[in-house]
């Protein structure tokens, strides 16, 4: 079972920032929790960030079956593109396999913008607010989605 974790613009700050929104945690180290809970479920896991919509649309589009790195499931945690981009919800919604939507914050929360993601129009649910422990929890639920 191979899984991709698409990331978006400014994760890689966490824990570089002040601590409030995200925790303490650096983007290396949520990482690597997210690796060692991959090897717990059984799958394998391609975690990546990047600032750029575009290469996020061309990791998804390159996750489809016929693609030169197709994966299993996506989770995504978008960041601010997750309130603008049609162009990954289109791209998600191209994938035939399951996704998870996360954030580390509770988005609901927040300010009101944040409160409707075009993302979770492709996903089949949503964890928020969970801080590093929601992305554990989005790989252990997607190695059940891949099962069932």
């Amino acid at each position: 079972m191979r899984l991709l974790f698409l990331n978006g613009p400014n994760a890689n700050l966490y824990g570089h920032t002040a601590k409030g929104t995200y925790g303490g945690e650096t983007f290396e180290d949520i990482g690597t929790r997210c690796h060692a809970k991959a090897l717990e479920v059984g799958a394998s896991l391609d975690f990546r960030q990047s600032q750029s919509e575009g290469e996020l649309v061309e990791w998804i589009q390159q996750a489809r079956p016929e693609g030169p790195d197709p994966a299993d499931g996506i989770i995504i945690n978008a960041a601010g593109l997750s309130y603008t981009s049609i162009a990954i919800l289109d791209a998600l919604l191209a994938f035939p396999g399951p996704v998870i939507e996360v954030h580390m914050s509770n988005i609901h929360r927040r300010e009101p913008f944040r409160h409707k993601t075009y993302t979770a129009q492709a996903a089949v649910g949503s964890i928020c607010g969970l801080g590093p422990l929601g992305y554990e929890l989005a790989i252990e639920a997607m190695a059940g989605l891949v099962r069932a």
